[in-house]
C-alpha cells in the first residue's frame, strides 16, 4: 500500500514539473475524444437512416384498367412466389389518388381533376433492397422492354429507377462512414500515442539514471502509467463534458425540428453507454500507450 501511494506522489509530482507535455497530452485525449464522440453518433444515424431508406424502397408495376380481379389475384400469387419477394401490396386507384392528395401540397390539382387518371397497381417489398433487381429481372425476363410475367402489367413504375440509385448511395455511404471511422480511430489512436512519447522522450535522462542505480523495470513504470491514468481521466472527463454541454444545448434542442438529428435518439448505442466507453477507451489509450512508449527508453 505505502509503494502504491509511493507511485500515486511521484507520477503527480511528474505531471506538474512537467506541465506543458502533461497539458498537450491531455488536450489532445480531449480532441480525440470528442471528435469521436461526435463521430460514434454521427455513424449511427447515418446507418439507421440508410436502412430506413433501403427499407422503404419497392418495386411497383402498374396494372391495365381493364384487368379482372381474377387476373390479379393470379398474379399477386404469382408476384408473392417470386424469391426474395417480403410483401405484395394492391394499391387500388382510389388509394393511389389518396396518397397522391397527402403527398401534394397544393390540393387544388387533385382536385380540379374530373377522372381518376392513376392505375391500379401492385407494390413489391423486396427481403433486402440489394435484391429489387432480381425480382424486377423475374417480373420482365427479357428485359425492361420484353414481356411481363403476366399480360395485364402495363409497366413499371418510374420509381424503380430511384429506387436503384437510392440503393446504390445509401451502400456507398455505409462503406465511406466505415472507412472514416476507422481512419479517425487509427489516427486518435496513433495522436495519443506520439503525444505521450514526447512527454516521455522530455524525461528520458530520468529513466536512465534510475535504470543505472538499480531501479526496476516496473518500478520505473508504475508512475508513468500512472500518469497515463490521470492524463486519461481528466481528458475524458473534460471530453464527456464537452459532449454533454453540446447535447444538451443543441442536439436536444433542435431534434424536434430536424430529423436528422432526432434520429440518433433511437440508436443502439445510448449516450450513457456512449459516455462510458469513451471514458474507458481514453483512459486505456492513455494507459497503455505510456506503458508501451516507456519500453524503449528501459533498454539501458
Amino acid at each position: 500500500m505505502g509503494r502504491l501511494v509511493f507511485f500515486f506522489q511521484e507520477a503527480l509530482r511528474a505531471l506538474k514539473r512537467n506541465g506543458a507535455p502533461s497539458l498537450a497530452a491531455i488536450v489532445t485525449t480531449v480532441v480525440t475524444v470528442v471528435l469521436l464522440g461526435m463521430l460514434i453518433p454521427i455513424f449511427q444515424t447515418a446507418q439507421g437512416k440508410s436502412e430506413e431508406v433501403r427499407d422503404q424502397l419497392n418495386v411497383q408495376y402498374a396494372l391495365y384498367d381493364d384487368a379482372t380481379k381474377a387476373e390479379i389475384a393470379s398474379l399477386q400469387k404469382e408476384l408473392e412466389g417470386i424469391p426474395h419477394v417480403a410483401d405484395v401490396t394492391f394499391i387500388s386507384k382510389g388509394e393511389a389518388l389518396e396518397t397522391l392528395k397527402s403527398e401534394l401540397k397544393d390540393k387544388t390539382i387533385v382536385e380540379e381533376l374530373h377522372t381518376n387518371p392513376l392505375p391500379n397497381s401492385f407494390e413489391v417489398k423486396a427481403d433486402d433492397a440489394a435484391n429489387l433487381g432480381s425480382i424486377q429481372a423475374a417480373v420482365y425476363p427479357n428485359g425492361p422492354q420484353g414481356k411481363s410475367i403476366s399480360p395485364i402489367i402495363s409497366n413499371p413504375f418510374d420509381r424503380q429507377q430511384s429506387s436503384e440509385k437510392i440503393e446504390q448511395v445509401t451502400s456507398a455511404l455505409k462503406v465511406v462512414l466505415t472507412v472514416i471511422t476507422a481512419l479517425l480511430v487509427l489516427a486518435s489512436l496513433m495522436l495519443v500515442g506520439n503525444t505521450i512519447r514526447l512527454s516521455i522522450y522530455t524525461r528520458r535522462r530520468e529513466v536512465e539514471v534510475m535504470r543505472l542505480v538499480g531501479a526496476t523495470r516496473w518500478f520505473i513504470r508504475w508512475p508513468f502509467m500512472i500518469e497515463g491514468v490521470v492524463v486519461g481521466f481528466v481528458g475524458g472527463l473534460l471530453a464527456i463534458l464537452i459532449l454533454w454541454l453540446g447535447k444538451i444545448t443543441i442536439v436536444d434542442p433542435l431534434s424536434d425540428s430536424i430529423g436528422v438529428l432526432a434520429a440518433q435518439n433511437s440508436t443502439t448505442l445510448g449516450f450513457p453507454a456512449l459516455v462510458a466507453i469513451l471514458f474507458a477507451a481514453s483512459i486505456l489509450v492513455s494507459t497503455v500507450g505510456s506503458g508501451v512508449t516507456l519500453r524503449r527508453f528501459l533498454r539501458v
